[in-house]
């Protein structure tokens, strides 16, 4: 024998006027084992409810997700929710629905759309700060609301709201192609970024041949000295040294090679 159901009550009108009345459903639902009917018939429910769920996604689209992508993960949530739902709870089946969507989506937001890793804390002050920072423009004629009076709309410290706030900007971080403030000749961000200074590599080359220049002869020191601190052409070394420019050449390449060779080694 079956045992009685408990007694629900009617629950008032909801303010979700796309959502149909599929209790029938669901009290079949209940009574039917697990099998290919019970799976049609939910099925059939989750399409019944698919233009709420739609309408859930569009309230978080333009937040650097497409809708199309925010719709798939609404209907996610609606299966879910179909799923679980029991009515013998006696919660109106919108009552358990919609927060089981909702949180799918936010759920969607903070594992994959935040480009910089932020603890789950933060996340949470960014989610309070945003949602306070909007109802306070919305009273306090457009002036942008302070840090305290943030604070004392979340019941958050000034600390907690100021690293809210900070969260915003990790979210969607800003481009080094955007252009500085103030700026109107096109300077970016980028612009003000430094770069390996290329004379520090100069310092290390000329570090490891000073023990090679120690142990070259007279002669091919001062010519590497003409050629390369006195910037002199190789003619003028052959001149000065008496002795031909392509001797001068030889002797550089030779002097050179050498130098390259024992750094090398000794590096190694």
């Amino acid at each position: 024998m079956a045992r009685p159901r408990p007694v629900q009550t009617v629950p008032t009108k909801h303010s979700h006027d796309d959502a149909p009345d599929t209790s029938a459903e669901f009290d079949e639902i209940a009574r039917l084992p697990d099998g290919p009917e019970k799976e049609a018939l939910r099925q059939r429910v989750v399409e019944a409810w698919m233009p709420m769920a739609e309408r859930l996604a569009r309230q978080y689209r333009n937040r650097g997700e497409s809708l199309e992508d925010l719709q798939q993960v609404a209907a996610l949530g609606l299966v879910k929710a179909v799923k679980r739902y029991d009515p013998e709870h006696g919660t109106a089946f919108a009552g358990f629905a919609v927060p089981t969507i909702v949180g799918e989506i936010k759920r969607h937001f903070r594992d994959h759309l935040w480009v910089l890793h932020v603890p789950r804390r933060v996340q949470d002050l960014r989610n309070r700060v945003r949602a306070a920072h909007r109802e306070l423009s919305h009273s306090l004629d457009d002036r942008p609301p302070r840090t305290d009076e943030i604070a004392a709309r979340t019941g958050l410290t000034e600390k907690e709201v100021r690293a809210g706030m900070e969260a915003l900007g990790s979210f969607t971080p800003l481009s080094l192609d955007a252009q500085l403030t103030g700026a109107d000749d096109g300077y970016s961000l980028v612009d003000t970024l430094g770069a390996q200074e290329p004379a520090y590599d100069r310092v290390v080359d000329r570090e490891a041949v000073r023990p090679g220049l120690t142990r070259l002869p007279d002669r091919e020191r001062q010519i590497l000295y003409m050629r390369f601190f006195c910037d002199m052409t190789q003619s003028r070394i052959a001149e000065q040294l008496g002795i031909s420019q392509m001797h001068v050449s030889r002797l550089l390449n030779r002097t050179c090679s050498t130098l390259r060779d024992q750094a090398l080694a000794e590096t190694a």
